[in-house]
């Protein structure tokens, strides 16, 4: 009796992974899975659009990660962290940054990834006394030749002096980074004054929309967008068709209309 082939593949038919050098960003202010003025829990609706974007990555501002009564009073609230229902299967890697935290659970940033996610760190950027608010740093490492993407999901506060203080501190970690490393820094950077892209250039940051259209783009209210409130930064990246998503369902689905971009390296 002959004795079978162990399983395996030799290093010739080990198969090819195509570098991937293109794909899709998308940034969403999910507004804890409520519509605005949170008349209505709609985080299972929020995540099939989510899902029809097919983008690679994701920045999410205000999930929950955990909440002790919201279970019991809606349904249809999951048994899982709020990031990790949207992520669902779509994209296997993800991390959270916990920024607020009270009685009741607490609520961060989080990134969803169709790549490996090779380190995260959440940095504290709150202003004592007053909102708690983070940066979650990733370093995605992207499949074929292993290049390594910085993407950064970044939640301001509502005070001008506050915001200024923020984006110093998020200035200074990215002085910390390699010069010619590929950086996405995208979120709710809450400011309608507009004072970001001018603290930010010196870093080598370039807004997409501002770069392609003249200005940020306007994305909140979602069902009339006035101000300019979210942003899309790359660095050492290109960039291409951004797009606001006001319309339905969007603009039912959060306080805050998504932003997305294709990013080549």
């Amino acid at each position: 009796m002959s004795i079978p082939e162990p399983v395996g593949t030799t290093d010739e038919q080990q198969p090819i992974i195509t570098a991937v050098r293109r794909f899709t960003v998308l940034t969403v202010n999910t507004h804890k899975g409520f519509t605005a003025l949170n008349r209505r829990f709609i985080l299972p609706e929020l995540r099939e659009a989510v899902r029809s974007v097919s983008a690679d990555v994701v920045f999410l501002q205000e999930v929950h990660g955990t909440h002790e009564h919201h279970p019991q009073r809606y349904t249809n609230w999951p048994a899982m962290p709020q990031y990790e229902f949207l992520a669902d299967t779509l994209w296997p890697q993800f991390a959270y940054g916990r920024n607020a935290v009270y009685p009741a659970g607490d609520h961060g940033n989080a990134l969803l990834s169709k790549f490996q996610i090779i380190r995260h760190d959440n940095l504290d950027v709150s202003i004592s006394g007053h909102e708690n608010r983070g940066i979650l740093h990733c370093v995605l490492r992207l499949p074929g030749d292993g290049q390594e993407v910085h993407a950064i999901c970044v939640h301001l506060g509502l005070r001008e002096t506050h915001r200024i203080e923020q984006l110093k501190l998020l200035a200074r970690r990215l002085e910390e980074l390699p010069s010619d490393a590929p950086v996405i820094v995208a979120g709710d950077f809450n400011d309608w004054r507009q004072r970001a892209d001018a603290l930010l250039k010196p870093c080598g940051l370039r807004e997409v929309f501002a770069e392609l259209h003249g200005n940020p783009a306007r994305s909140f209210p979602a069902r009339l967008p006035a101000l300019r409130l979210d942003r899309i930064y790359v660095r050492n990246l290109k960039a291409s068709h951004p797009k606001v998503l006001a319309a339905r369902p969007w603009s039912h689905l959060s306080d805050h209309a998504p932003l997305s971009v294709e990013i080549e390296l």
